[in-house]
């Protein structure tokens, strides 16, 4: 009444770092009358063994009218024999009825971490299927004896931590990654432990770890941030010295295997930029390694390495290097310091994509105008490059140009939920002094590009980054990703209570919201009345109440 069988997978992610190898053992609660198996499409009857590349096994149980037939399946990724110990360990002895209790039951305690108050069932469906999301990844790799496979299928041992993997960084580490880090810190702790085990492996924290490899998606050091903020906002219980290490060699030098780190990072520290006769994205390369920069520097601080604070505060202000003040936008720029031509803010990379342009090829998955807003780590800065009046103004028209309809196949170069590079611009009026803007524009958000029907999100939710926006968006805040800041926006849920661990408990309550009254005309925390539409998490770590009071037109100084 057993099926055993190992194998080895290379789709897309796995592939590239030569497959992951995985082993299963299925058990039923019915007797085979008969088998056979297959390979090569030559099928054997009663024979008990196949390989090859396309293998598998026929099971005929007789007449089973009146007697469901179930199937229990075991998996590891490191040995057969653990496998079965999981079988074993997590539904030896029970049935499928008792099973599925248990897991609607683990589903209901984790999604109680938020409970919202909400007159509006599609919100309640939207708020929880967005929360849902983005408690699927990271995954948990870890058999129940502790082993796990870890990169280059080393086997090791956690012993106080889940060890986790499927890690979408440079999508989570903006709005997935904070949230557990709020309302999920254990899950956030075995992260960290865990990116710090596979760079031990590959010498530099991953970028995508997928499976038992670095997938080598997207470009960057997200991880940088990931640690950054993590550390920042008080949780301390991991190897914070050695991931630091880590951080500094990949932002000096390109990484051994070529897998992961910075790409161009001699060219970047060599120009305080990536040319763009150099390079591919150059602009976006340049603008996410200082982003960067900039955490690693607040990490240094609260570490107590001044010179090397000093060192990385400096280097994240090469953002502006790119900044083309005749154009007003990042714009690619060569090594004897010409900038790129021609230059067109509006194409998109989709347009050099179809027609075989390379107008756009300065930027990753989209064009000037998505990454006009990409200094989180320097928002005053970033206003002041375009003086205050314009940032707003440009800001704006950028939002009213985001496409008409959720899912577009072409999102063109306004506004773009969909995707993550842009997706905290909307929060960028608050910095600027306007945040009745943020406030109108997150609602518009809310309620334009999430639903319940079958194009419920703008694009990719890569490992729920954008169902986390959401959620984070509904109860009024959103994190400055890689800092210990909060913008404000507008909550659309009349109540939320967020369970941030160890009994404490963080209330938002939307006084008088409504489809209409989306502004916030004045926000008290704990008592004081805030003056300015963010707060640090410090002042929301112990919990507490937010009492948020709304209305239907914008207040003086955007309610703060």
């Amino acid at each position: 009444g057993e099926v055993e069988g190992e194998g080895r997978v290379f789709t897309n992610f796995p592939g590239r770092y030569g497959g992951l190898k995985g082993y299963f053992v299925a058990r039923f609660n019915q007797p085979l009358k008969s088998y056979a198996t297959w390979s090569g499409g030559e099928t054997v009857e009663g024979r008990a063994e196949a390989a090859g590349d396309d293998a598998g096994a026929v099971l005929n149980f007789g007449n089973a009218a009146g007697k469901p037939v179930e199937l229990m399946v075991g998996i590891s990724f490191v040995s057969l024999e653990n496998a079965r110990e999981n079988l074993e360990a997590e539904a030896g002895g029970k049935r499928f009825d008792e099973l599925r209790a248990a897991v609607r039951s683990d589903w209901d305690s984790w999604l109680s971490r938020v409970r919202i108050e909400s007159p509006s069932a599609e919100i309640k469906t939207i708020f929880y299927t967005n929360l849902y999301h983005s408690m699927i990844m990271p995954t948990n790799f870890t058999d129940v004896n502790g082993q796990y496979l870890g990169f280059e299928e080393e086997v090791g041992t956690a012993e106080d931590f889940t060890y986790r993997t499927d890690m979408s960084i440079w999508d989570t580490f903006r709005s997935e990654h904070p949230l557990l880090l709020l309302i999920a810190p254990e899950i956030q702790r075995d992260s960290l432990k865990s990116i710090i085990r596979m760079a031990r492996s590959s010498g530099h924290l991953p970028r995508w770890p997928s499976g038992g490899g670095e997938a080598d998606s997207m470009f960057g050091s997200p991880a940088d941030m990931l640690v950054a903020e993590s550390y920042l906002k008080g949780m301390t219980d991991f190897e914070v010295e050695e991931a630091y290490d880590y951080m500094k060699v990949t932002a000096a030098a390109p990484v051994k295997d070529g897998s992961g780190g910075r790409d161009y990072i001699t060219d970047y520290n060599a120009y305080g930029y990536v040319p763009a006769d150099a390079a591919a994205c150059s602009v976006s390369h340049t603008l996410e390694y200082a982003w960067a920069d900039g955490s690693i520097a607040l990490l240094a601080d609260a570490l107590g390495k001044t010179e090397d604070a000093a060192l990385f505060r400096a280097r994240s202000m090469n953002y502006k290097n790119v900044f083309n003040p005749a154009t007003k936008y990042f714009q690619g720029r060569n090594k004897d310091g010409s900038w790129t031509e021609p230059f067109s803010p509006y194409l998109t990379t989709y347009y050099d994509d179809i027609f075989g342009l390379r107008l756009s090829a300065a930027y990753e998955e989209g064009g000037a105008r998505h990454w006009r807003w990409t200094a989180v780590q320097d928002t005053q800065g970033l206003i002041d490059l375009f003086g205050r009046d314009y940032f707003v103004s440009e800001l704006n028209q950028f939002m009213k140009d985001a496409a008409p309809n959720r899912a577009a196949l072409n999102p063109g170069s306004g506004y773009w939920q969909g995707n993550q590079h842009d997706m905290h611009a909307i929060y960028l009026f608050d910095d600027a002094g306007r945040p009745e803007l943020t406030q109108k524009w997150v609602r518009w958000a809310l309620t334009e590009r999430y639903s319940g029907d079958r194009n419920g999100l703008d694009g990719n939710d890569d490992g729920g980054t954008l169902g986390s926006w959401y959620v984070f968006s509904a109860v009024g805040l959103y994190p400055a990703a890689g800092t210990d800041r909060y913008w404000l926006g507008s909550p659309i849920v009349d109540k939320a209570v967020l369970h941030l661990g160890g009994g404490k408990t963080l209330t938002v309550i939307a006084e008088n919201q409504s489809e209409k009254n989306m502004y916030v005309q004045s926000a008290v925390l704990n008592g004081v009345k805030l003056s300015a539409p963010c707060v640090l998490h410090s002042q929301i770590k112990e919990g507490g109440t937010l009492v948020v009071q709304m209305g239907s037109k914008p207040a003086a100084g955007g309610g703060y």
